[in-house]
C-alpha cells in the first residue's frame, strides 16, 4: 500500500450530529484537514443533511444519535441546540466515542461537570468549540501574557456585541438555551480571559442583566444585555460586556484588552466584522501590530481536536477548565437576578 493510501486508511471515522450552518462549517474544516472522514450524518432537517452530504458523498444519513452509535466511529461532532449538548455528549462518551461539542457544553456548571466526569470515566477526548482561542491575535496575546512580557496583568476588558441576535426561537427560551447573550456570547469572553491568565479561580462576581433595556424580572427571562465584573484570585479585575440587538452602528463589536504593569495588548474586530481581527501590543502611547487579517480561524478548534484524537489522545485533564468557565457564567447569572 502506498504512503498516501495508508494515510487515507488511517483517517478518523467521525459522525456528525447537527449539520446546520455551524455544524457544516466545522465538518468542512475537519474533512479538509485530511485527518478524518465523515462516516455518518444525523439531522432532523432533510435539507440540512442533504447539504452536508454534498461535503461527504460517501457518508450515510442516519436518523439520530442512536443511529450514529450503530456506526464504526472514533468520535462524534455535536452541533445541536444547547439544551441537548450535555445529554448527547454524555451518551456519546459513555458509548465509547470521543466528542467535539459546540458551546456551551452545558446550560449550567453542573451539566458541564457531568460531561467532564463522563469524559474522565470513559477515558475519551472531549473538546468544545471555543473558537476565538484559535485566532492568531489571541494566540499572540496569550503568549505575551504567559511569558510575562506585559508584566503582571491587573485588568482586562472584554466585549461582544451582536447587532442582530439569534434567529432561532429556542435561544429565547431559557430552559432550552440556559440564558441569553451571556451564555451565547459571554462564554467566549469568560473563556478568553481565564484561558489567557491560566485559569485562576474567580473570587467575586457582580453583574447586571437587562432585557429590552430593563432589569430582568424573573429567572425565566433571557437577557439581551449584560455587564459583569469578575475578581480573580490574583487580584485581577475582568470586566465583561455583551449583548444581542444593540444599536452598535455595525454588525458586531468584539474586543479583548489586557493591561499589565509593563504593557498591554488589544484584540479587535475590523469594521464590524465577525471574522476579521487585529491584535496589537501597547506600550505607553505606542503600539505594535501582532496580527492582521486574513486569518481562517473558524474551524481550527475542531481540527485541533481531530488531530489530537488522530494522535491517540484520550482523556485530557485540560477539559476540566470548561467547568471553571461554566461556574463563572453561573456566577454572572446568580448575581444579576
Amino acid at each position: 500500500m502506498s504512503g498516501e493510501n495508508a494515510a487515507i486508511a488511517q483517517r478518523l471515522k467521525l459522525g456528525f450530529l447537527g449539520v446546520g450552518w455551524i455544524g457544516r462549517h466545522r465538518m468542512k474544516a475537519i474533512l479538509e484537514s485530511g485527518v478524518a472522514e465523515a462516516v455518518a450524518i444525523a439531522d432532523p432537517s432533510t435539507n440540512m443533511a442533504r447539504e452536508a452530504l454534498a461535503l461527504a458523498p460517501d457518508a450515510r444519513i442516519v436518523a439520530d444519535l442512536d443511529g450514529l452509535f450503530e456506526q464504526e466511529l472514533d468520535g462524534v461532532v455535536i452541533a445541536t441546540p444547547s439544551a441537548a449538548h450535555a445529554e448527547q455528549s454524555i451518551r456519546a462518551l459513555g458509548a465509547g466515542f470521543a466528542v467535539f461539542c459546540q458551546k456551551p457544553l452545558g446550560r449550567t456548571a453542573s451539566e458541564v461537570r457531568a460531561v467532564v466526569d463522563a469524559s474522565r470515566t470513559a477515558d475519551r477526548l472531549l473538546g468544545v468549540d471555543l473558537s476565538y482561542r484559535h485566532t492568531q491575535g489571541m494566540q499572540q496575546i496569550r503568549q505575551l501574557i504567559r511569558s510575562n512580557a506585559l508584566g503582571k496583568i491587573f485588568a482586562a476588558d472584554l466585549t461582544f456585541h451582536n447587532a442582530y441576535g439569534p434567529d432561532k426561537p429556542w435561544f429565547y427560551d431559557k430552559h432550552q438555551s440556559g440564558g441569553g447573550c451571556v451564555i451565547d456570547l459571554g462564554v467566549h469572553l469568560v473563556d478568553l480571559a481565564l484561558w489567557c491568565l491560566d485559569f485562576p479561580s474567580v473570587t467575586n462576581v457582580t453583574s447586571a442583566l437587562k432585557a429590552g433595556g430593563k432589569r430582568l424580572e424573573n429567572n425565566d427571562q433571557v437577557e439581551d444585555f449584560a455587564v459583569a465584573t469578575l475578581t480573580l484570585a490574583g487580584g485581577e479585575i475582568v470586566r465583561l460586556t455583551c449583548s444581542w440587538r444593540l444599536n452598535a452602528g455595525c454588525d458586531a463589536e468584539i474586543g479583548a484588552d489586557f493591561f499589565g504593569t509593563e504593557g498591554g495588548a488589544s484584540f479587535r474586530n475590523v469594521d464590524g466584522s465577525f471574522y476579521d481581527f487585529t491584535a496589537v501590543r501597547m506600550s505607553g502611547t505606542s503600539s505594535e501590530t501582532l496580527a492582521l487579517p486574513p486569518d481562517d480561524w473558524g474551524g481550527r478548534a475542531a481540527v485541533d481536536w481531530a488531530k489530537k484524537l488522530a494522535g491517540g489522545q484520550r482523556y485530557d485533564p485540560a477539559c476540566e477548565n470548561f467547568i471553571a468557565v461554566a461556574e463563572a457564567i453561573d456566577g454572572i447569572y446568580g448575581a444579576g437576578i
